[in-house]
């Protein structure tokens, strides 16, 4: 809420200055998450995202698997092993499972490392492709539509496809 009214604020001092002393103010939208998520870099970054995600929830399956044959094997023999016995593969059975809760928690801190290493560079270029269309195209302002700050524009506001366009243009040359 503070951050929709913060935008609703700045907006309209902004567009009060210009509506002063200028006649034409020329807005744009973009939906950064939409150009994240369909520039060419944004998807590759998805498809290794998900890459990652996978070998770790293979290796996470696995370890998960160990622990109900663990499981299921103290539970068949419990009625026959000695106390130590018994103790012992319980604290075996205990430890894994520690083991376990760790290694899922950072296995989730390591995608969410990963997300943010990818992501970062591609969000700082769209920024930059932004700015430049904002520069050349002599817009006042141009603001994210992010979920539930921007309620309503009207369609040839959307910048989003352009800015993808020129992202994945200056994107691929960088590339070469």
């Amino acid at each position: 809420m503070k951050k929709v009214l913060l935008l609703v604020v700045i907006f309209g001092l902004v567009a009060g200055r210009y509506a002063y002393a200028e006649t034409n103010v020329k807005i744009g939208v973009v939906d950064l998450m939409k150009a994240l998520n369909e520039s060419d870099a944004g998807k590759k970054a998805k498809a290794e995202l998900e890459s990652v995600i996978k070998s770790k929830q293979a290796v996470i399956n696995e370890k998960g698997k160990a622990i109900e044959k663990l499981k299921a094997e103290l539970d068949k023999q419990s009625s026959v092993l000695s106390p130590d016995a018994k103790k012992s593969k319980q604290d075996n059975l205990d430890r894994m499972m520690r083991d376990y809760q760790r290694m899922v928690s950072d296995s989730q801190s390591d995608v969410k490392q990963k997300e943010s290493d990818l992501t970062d560079g591609i969000l700082k270029g769209l920024r930059t492709v932004i700015k430049k269309i904002g520069q050349k195209e002599g817009y006042t302002i141009i603001i994210e539509d992010a979920e539930g700050i921007v309620l309503y524009s009207k369609k040839n506001l959307d910048l989003t496809d352009e800015v993808i366009k020129q992202y994945n243009a200056s994107h691929s040359k960088s590339d070469k």
